[in-house]
């Protein structure tokens, strides 16, 4: 089969052999895959155990038909169409769990299922598990303009946050942010945005971060918590080491929890998955839930698209079509 794998000249595209599912997994002809900033390491063989592997195929989540059901992923039969996640999305077949495969919804492409196990997973357990957002609290979504950040501030807004902030380095996406269902889009470039997040507040400061960006806001965010706030990292797009003020820190109490799919069993991504499915599955069907995609590129240009999303110029997700 044709597949995008890593190479030590990074992602290159060649042919591979057909992956076997296991018993517990679902081979899934595949039809979409959707681009992650993780796939950026992995191309080089970093980031993700085995995802990345010199060789192997990359891609984090895809989308197509059940080609075969393992012995023990009920459920799931030949024809079905399915979005899964976990790794070798770039290819025309993939594997996946069958606690991380979920049904299209009528009328959605490919393409759109494609782009979004990843950030339903990521931030549902952000937001709702670790963040522990309750209906009134108001949120600040770090990195809002990706695909992962545009799916926080609706999962915020649909959970009945108060007030939902989202932060872009770049005006034009900022301004695109309202669209999905951010009340106020902040610069972190400009040094006075903890001071913004303070003033739309009422001087509380928010209730839970999602942060993707790290190192450059890490003080920051404090800045702009409430008391008792919670800060989620989910990513490091702004720095992995930065300083820390662990007085306010201690001052305002902040529950500051790193959480990564690297770590986790396959017992637990199988709960985050259901967790998600049972709460707020039908946003997904309904359409309020959902991604814009800035572009698609066919398997073969699969290099172009990791250059178009390395160039950060994209609002949403960029997707690889087979």
């Amino acid at each position: 089969m044709k597949a995008a794998v890593a190479s030590e000249n990074g992602l290159v595209v060649r042919d591979v052999a057909q992956p076997q599912p296991k018993p517990t997994e679902v081979l899934v002809r595949v039809r979409a895959a959707g681009l992650n900033r993780a796939d950026l390491s992995a191309a080089r063989g970093a980031f993700h155990p085995g995802h990345g592997t010199a060789g192997n195929p990359i891609g984090l989540e895809w989308a197509g038909e059940v080609v075969e059901a393992g012995g023990e992923a009920k459920g799931f039969r030949a024809g079905d169409r399915v979005m899964g996640s976990g790794i070798g999305g770039y290819a025309e077949y993939a594997v996946s769990d069958f606690g991380r495969t979920l049904p299209i919804p009528d009328g959605m492409s490919y393409e759109q299922a494609a782009t979004l196990p990843v950030a339903l997973y990521t931030m549902h357990d952000a937001l709702i598990t670790h963040g522990r957002l309750t209906p009134g609290d108001a949120v600040l979504i770090q990195g809002a303009s990706t695909g992962v950040g545009l799916m926080g501030l609706q999962i915020a807004k649909l959970k009945g946050a108060g007030f939902v902030i989202g932060s872009s380095t770049n005006a034009e996406r900022r301004a695109k942010l309202k669209d999905f269902g951010a009340d106020l889009a902040v610069d972190t470039k400009d040094a006075d945005w903890p001071e913004q997040v303070l003033k739309a507040t009422g001087g509380k400061g928010v209730n839970v971060i999602v942060d993707q960006i790290s190192g450059s806001v890490a003080n920051g965010n404090m800045q702009a918590c409430a008391l008792l706030a919670r800060i989620v990292n989910v990513g490091r797009l702004g720095g992995a080491k930065a300083e820390f003020n662990f007085d306010l820190h201690a001052l305002k109490r902040i529950d500051y929890i790193g959480v990564t799919f690297r770590t986790r069993t396959v017992e637990e991504v199988r709960e985050i998955s259901r967790r998600m499915y049972e709460d707020i599955w039908d946003a997904v069907t309904s359409g309020k839930l959902h991604l814009p995609i800035d572009r698609t590129f066919p398997l073969d240009e699969a290099p172009a698209a990791h250059a178009h999303m390395r160039a950060n110029a994209h609002f949403g997700k960029i997707a690889l079509v087979m």
